[in-house]
């Protein structure tokens, strides 16, 4: 996916966001201005109450109101030195969603704007954005070098492309020279975050948002939108198209807009999201409180309609494994958990019967709350929302009559680079099993102590485990395959 998937853009109503880009591909500094014009500046305490006047919410999943950032920020630093920084996270990991990266590629200075205007009114002397892609360190390094001469706190992070890479903890350890993953630690990133420091940490489009508002001012700003969540907000639909809307616009509409429908359901919100029957996607509205009376949240604005012509069953186990493998690997939850979670879906879709079903149930219940990070949560509810939404697909395929469909890759993942196998030459193995005690992530042993598939799939991070197995098989049945 690095660098590849390049989104195409709309918009419902007057732009904001992406307002400039009918004109042009992208806005350099000078064209920047000319659409925006130059940015004001706020006191700290100014700051806080725009984003209070606004309904200023994080836009990367959770959702956390931006003004209490800031004041947990200068609380902070107040007890201690009066030392802070801000970090926009624009890693994105998630492969449904692309908001972020066409803020990055075609609009970098509205994120630079909003990042600067809170270190700013905070005195942080650093600044740091974190991302993954190719094109997009491109963009915005080119973005930071026309601003060199007035302003050198701006200094762009590479990290490795992993769901996992947005979360907090581990977007400030890898920007520090660290592995990008979850600490597990409860600290908060306002208290301790970069370089120990007080830090000021949201996504790409939640800074965005805040220096639109910082020109427009709070009552204009709430022009667009609902009178209780006003602007408008980025969505990516399909995994391909990244479309701005005022807040309170029907959900059926932007799908039609982009050329879709509902079709057999809408997840909402990404891996980490909802599933929206048919029924309730007609009528949902993209806002706080209508996907609420649907359980369900925006999240990082990711909306995915399920067609027709696919497997709902398949679609999710996919994800499910994909999931799986994008763990952090360093809890239970998700190093045991959430792949044993992968395999109960995958023995569901194959026919395994109401106890196949039960498993799924118990795997679920057994991540739940116990995790480092917030991913097995997550994957457990976008498992547990499928099996509400699809009851009689999962159903059949578990009672072995299944769907007759395909799975068509309607949720989108990322291709993988390095597309290697593990093979079994099956004249040679004498099932020793010690494969899975070094690959408990890839292999899986039959009832007989064989392994249960003759070739495996090895993602690029588990390689070096891989070629150990290759290696250290008492029988030299192992080898990699390209």
């Amino acid at each position: 996916m690095t660098g590849v998937s390049r989104p195409a853009l709309g918009c419902v109503g007057m732009p904001r966001l992406l307002a400039g880009l009918d004109a042009a591909p992208r806005l350099d500094l000078a064209g920047h201005l000319t659409v925006h014009g130059t940015l004001p500046r706020y006191p700290v305490e100014e700051l806080v109450r725009l984003a209070e006047d606004v309904d200023l919410k994080g836009r990367g999943g959770a959702g956390f109101p931006f003004a209490r950032k800031l004041r947990a920020v200068t609380r902070s630093a107040r007890a201690r030195d009066g030392r802070t920084a801000v970090v926009v996270n624009g890693s994105e990991g998630e492969p449904s969603c692309l908001k972020d990266t066409a803020l990055l590629l075609h609009v970098p200075h509205l994120v630079l704007d909003g990042a600067l205007l809170a270190a700013d009114a905070l005195g942080a002397e650093d600044v740091v954005i974190g991302v993954t892609r190719d094109d997009v360190e491109g963009s915005l390094r080119a973005a930071v070098a026309e601003r060199a001469a007035a302003d050198r706190r701006v200094r762009v992070a590479r990290l490795p492309e992993r769901f996992v890479t947005g979360e907090g903890t581990a977007l400030i350890n890898g920007i520090e020279g660290g592995p990008a993953l979850p600490s597990g630690q409860k600290v908060r990133t306002s208290e301790r975050g970069l370089g120990g420091l007080p830090t000021l940490l949201s996504n790409t489009e939640t800074y965005a948002q805040l220096a639109v508002a910082a020109r427009l001012g709070a009552a204009e700003y709430r022009m667009a939108g609902l009178d209780d969540e006003p602007g408008t907000v980025l969505l990516t639909v399909g995994g391909a198209t990244v479309v701005e809307v005022p807040t309170g616009t029907s959900l059926a509409y932007v799908l039609d807009l982009c050329g879709s429908e509902p079709g057999q359901g809408v997840l909402v919100g990404g891996y980490h999201g909802r599933w929206l029957a048919p029924p309730a996607a007609r009528s949902a509205a993209l806002s706080r409180n209508s996907l609420a009376s649907y359980d369900a949240v925006l999240g990082a604005g990711a909306v995915l309609p399920l067609p027709h012509d696919t497997c709902p069953a398949g679609e999710v186990a996919r994800v499910t494994r994909w999931m799986a493998d994008e763990s952090a690997g360093q809890c239970g939850p998700c190093a045991r958990g959430l792949p044993s979670l992968a395999d109960a879906v995958d023995a569901l879709v194959g026919g395994g019967g109401r106890p196949a079903l039960e498993a799924v149930q118990a795997r679920m219940r057994s991540v739940l709350g116990r995790g480092a990070c917030s991913h097995p949560d997550g994957t457990s509810a976008f498992v547990a929302s499928a099996l509400a939404v699809f009851p009689d697909e999962f159903r059949d395929h578990a009672l072995g009559s299944g769907c007759g469909r395909r799975v068509l890759g309607a949720l989108p993942l990322p291709a993988d680079e390095n597309p290697e196998r593990l093979v079994v030459d099956w004249t040679l193995c004498k099932g020793h099993g010690l494969c899975v005690d070094l690959l408990p992530d890839i292999v899986r042993l039959d009832a007989d102590g064989y392994p249960a598939q003759g070739v495996m799939p090895v993602p690029g991070r588990l390689r070096p485990k891989a070629l150990r197995a290759v290696r250290r098989c008492p029988a030299l049945a192992l080898r990699i395959q390209e």
